[in-house]
């Protein structure tokens, strides 16, 4: 069993500039401008997905802990932070010598045993091509030319917008030059 923490963030009112950059890019409206200061006015709403980090010009936002009191449990397959396609980094670590899992947000919540039958032993990255903004297939090219990676299995819904996913990781395979094996996977929307 694996401890999952809830992550919130916390913000450093002497680095925050109060340029209210970090309020827009939140999405779950969990940051709002106070005095004139970033500050975190919703906690339950935080998603701890960092969309606030990368847009914070002074770096006053980060991730804390809870305590342990706080954490709960329950199994997981996941293997690193963050999962986001659009918050990952191309050169992370976790990358070389992977079995990549590409994965459309709903496929987790649609098929019970995800964990178990796609996330085991693999680094999972997911994104929704109908609502992130632009298209995955550049991120994921340089993802593909900077790491040896092993396979890639693509999870996705059978909705249209989802083929965005799958295309996108074609079109990286194309881009990159090199040899995949690759494998899509589709969930039915019953």
């Amino acid at each position: 069993m694996i401890i999952i923490e809830k992550l919130t963030i916390k913000i450093d009112e002497q680095k925050c500039v109060g340029c209210g950059l970090c309020v827009s890019a939140c999405k779950e409206s969990a940051i709002g401008l106070v005095n004139g200061k970033a500050k975190l006015i919703h906690e339950n709403y935080c998603d701890g997905l960092g969309n606030c980090l990368p847009v914070c010009p002074t770096k006053a936002i980060t991730f804390e802990n809870p305590t342990a009191k706080e954490q709960k449990m329950f199994k997981t397959s996941l293997k690193q932070w963050p999962i986001q396609i659009k918050l990952v980094q191309p050169t992370a670590q976790f990358f070389d010598n992977a079995d990549l899992l590409i994965a459309a947000d709903c496929t987790a919540y649609a098929y019970g045993n995800f964990h178990e039958d796609y996330m085991k032993d693999k680094i999972t990255i997911i994104g929704c091509p109908k609502l992130d903004a632009g298209d995955y297939s550049e991120k994921l090219t340089t993802i593909l030319e900077s790491n040896e990676i092993k396979s890639i299995t693509v999870v996705r819904m059978e909705v249209p917008c989802c083929r965005g996913i799958e295309n996108a990781v074609k079109t990286a395979l194309q881009n990159c030059k090199k040899t995949i094996p690759c494998q899509v996977s589709i969930i039915p929307n019953h």
